[in-house]
């Protein structure tokens, strides 16, 4: 297993179009790092590239302690699992996990051996004479994860190997890559547009955008302190709530954001944490509230504070089980960016809106012992310890000064 090394890494194809735009990412040995954004943000391309795929425009690809840029793919000790299985269908599981080795010469037994261990590891053995279409779709993604796996190689390679398969499966083999990747230890680089599956998964995340790099960190870092909008809008599901405020400061010292009717207050620990929030009093500021901090305020169990619930009603509840989702409008101003563009496109952003009438639709992640109906009137309490800000000219996350 080896790290792997991006700089300055540009992909332009021939009609201009630019896929990866000056990527700088270090992946470290045995790391599992997921690439992570919508359709046409350059991680499948950069995957590509790193395994010899697609050309390098500009900037070096280093795995282990050797730039790879004119190195063939077939020579760079990396093995891809795909999104199509990929399985010789006149072949059994043996002589497909096997088939990658064969063509290597290697002898008898250590190919037997590496694919019995193989097959242990991925809860094959009793399948080893089945051919693909007796097995079911998880078997057969297991099926191209052993091929990977019996190389022995620097890295693993996987663009969005999950997507073929019902939410079921997806659940169980995150799982099991999890688990696989843990025991072996090999340095792992993970393609997904599914940001539940990069959560779960990743060691780090890397977050793209139009080929930009976004963000890369441990999932909680993500969601905790994001950079920007796009990242903001994009981790989190449901995507946390986005509209636009006033900050207000208050003679008593007290911070306010205010909406049109409706106003919430700071906690205090959101000035210390984002002191540049200061220079904002008396602007517009984006507000992100994720849906998981609010709840029922008749649920709260001791008394709300003024300044940390919104009033509105239930436009649409929905029953998800172990919670429920509490769509509810209130008067604000939308947040219009390319950022939400991009996060709308794609579908990352709960909720909605009827700019038209001056609301903007919020999504609550309540608990199921809610009694909140559609059309009736629901009081809302929001940690206000938890809200994030952003600039609303640059999307820019609000810390420091």
């Amino acid at each position: 297993m080896s790290a792997i090394e991006l700089r300055e890494l540009n992909k332009v194809y021939a009609d201009g179009t630019k896929a990866v735009d000056n990527l700088d990412l270090q992946i470290q040995n045995g790391e599992f790092m997921v690439l992570v954004g919508p359709s046409g943000c350059g991680k499948t391309t950069a995957l590509r590239i790193i395994a010899g795929l697609e050309e390098v425009t500009a900037g070096t690809v280093t795995i282990g302690d050797k730039i790879v840029n004119r190195v063939p793919s077939r020579d760079r000790d990396v093995a891809m699992v795909f999104q199509s299985y990929a399985l010789y269908p006149h072949l059994n599981v043996f002589d497909n996990i096997a088939f990658g080795l064969q063509l290597r010469k290697l002898p008898k037994a250590e190919v037997r051996r590496r694919v019995q261990d193989a097959a242990a590891v991925l809860e094959l053995t009793e399948h080893l004479d089945r051919k693909p279409k007796n097995l079911s779709g998880g078997q057969r993604q297991r099926v191209a994860m052993g091929r990977a796996i019996v190389r022995e190689p620097q890295a693993f390679l996987m663009d969005e190997p999950l997507s073929n398969l019902d939410a079921k499966l997806r659940v169980q083999m995150r799982a099991q890559i999890a688990r696989i990747q843990r025991d072996l230890g090999v340095t792992t680089v993970y393609v997904t547009h599914d940001q539940t599956e990069a959560m779960t998964l990743g060691d780090r995340v890397a977050v793209m955008k139009r080929g930009v790099l976004q963000q890369v960190g441990p999932p909680q870092e993500l969601y905790d302190r994001p950079v920007n909008l796009f990242v903001a809008g994009f981790i989190g599901s449901p995507g946390m709530n986005l509209l636009t405020g006033t900050l207000v400061a208050e003679d008593d010292g007290t911070y306010w954001t205010a909406f049109e009717s409706q106003r919430l207050r700071l906690a205090d620990t959101v000035l210390r944490e984002r002191p540049a929030l200061k220079d904002y009093v008396g602007q517009e500021i984006i507000v992100g509230i994720r849906p998981e901090d609010m709840e029922d305020a008749e649920l709260a169990g001791e008394p709300v504070l003024p300044g940390t619930a919104l009033q509105s009603s239930a436009d649409l509840v929905e029953a998800m089980g172990s919670d429920v989702l509490v769509h509810f409008p209130i008067e604000a101003r939308p947040v219009l960016s390319e950022d939400i563009k991009d996060l709308t496109d794609d579908g990352s952003l709960p909720g909605g809106g009827r700019p038209d009438r001056g609301l903007v639709t919020l999504v609550g992640r309540f608990s199921p012992r809610t009694r909140v109906f559609e059309g009736q009137p629901v009081s809302i309490r929001v940690d206000t310890s938890r809200l994030h800000f952003f600039d609303p000219k640059t999307g820019s996350s609000i810390w420091q000064d």
